[in-house]
C-alpha cells in the first residue's frame, strides 16, 4: 500500500519548482475558482518552514504581514492548483524553522538578504538572456523610477544639443 502511495506522489512531482530553502522570499501563484470564474492569486512571503522535504509530498509554510497582521499559508509543493513559484531572494538564516518570526514585525522582521546567483536568476526568468550584460529585468519600484528619470534627462539633453546645433548652423 505504501509503495503505491509513493509511486502516485512521485507521478505528481513537478519539475518547474525551484530549489527552495528556509529564509527564501517567494511569490506563489495559485489558481482560485470562484463560481464559474477562475483567477490567479499571488501570495508573496517568507518561507518559515519546510516539512517532509525527503517525502514524496513536501509542504512549505509561507508567512507575510498584511496591515500589521501575520498571515501564514501552508502549501503542498506539488499541488495542481499552484501555477508557479517565483524565487525572489535568499535570506541568511541559521535555523531550519523560523517560527520566531511570528513574534517579530516591522524592522525587527528584516533579514539579511543574499543575492541570487546568475544561474538562479536565469532559471527563474529574471535575467534577460538576450541582454549581453545580463541585467536583471525586475527590480523594486524605486530603482525603476530612478532609471526612468535618468533616461528622460538624457533625452532632454539630446534635444537641447540638437537645438543648439541648429542655432549654430544658422
Amino acid at each position: 500500500m505504501d509503495q503505491k502511495l509513493i509511486e502516485f506522489n512521485k507521478s505528481l512531482k513537478r519539475k518547474d519548482v525551484p530549489e527552495l530553502r528556509v529564509g527564501d522570499i517567494i511569490r506563489v501563484h495559485k489558481k482560485i475558482k470562484e463560481g464559474e470564474k477562475e483567477r490567479v492569486q499571488v501570495f508573496k512571503g517568507l518561507i518559515i518552514s519546510i516539512k517532509g522535504r525527503q517525502s514524496s509530498s513536501p509542504m512549505i509554510t509561507v508567512r507575510r504581514e498584511s496591515d500589521g497582521i501575520g498571515v501564514e499559508i501552508t502549501f503542498p509543493l506539488y499541488l495542481k492548483s499552484i501555477e508557479k513559484i517565483d524565487l525572489l531572494r535568499h535570506s541568511k538564516v541559521r535555523r531550519s524553522k523560523l517560527y520566531y518570526m511570528r513574534q517579530r514585525s516591522g524592522k525587527l522582521a528584516k533579514m539579511k538578504a543574499q543575492d541570487l546567483t546568475e544561474e538562479e536568476l536565469e532559471e527563474n526568468g529574471m535575467i534577460d538572456k538576450d541582454n549581453s550584460k545580463g541585467k536583471a529585468k525586475t527590480g523594486n519600484e524605486k530603482d525603476r523610477k530612478k532609471i526612468k528619470k535618468v533616461e528622460i534627462k538624457k533625452e532632454e539633453r539630446k534635444v537641447k544639443e540638437d537645438v543648439e546645433e541648429e542655432k549654430e548652423s544658422k
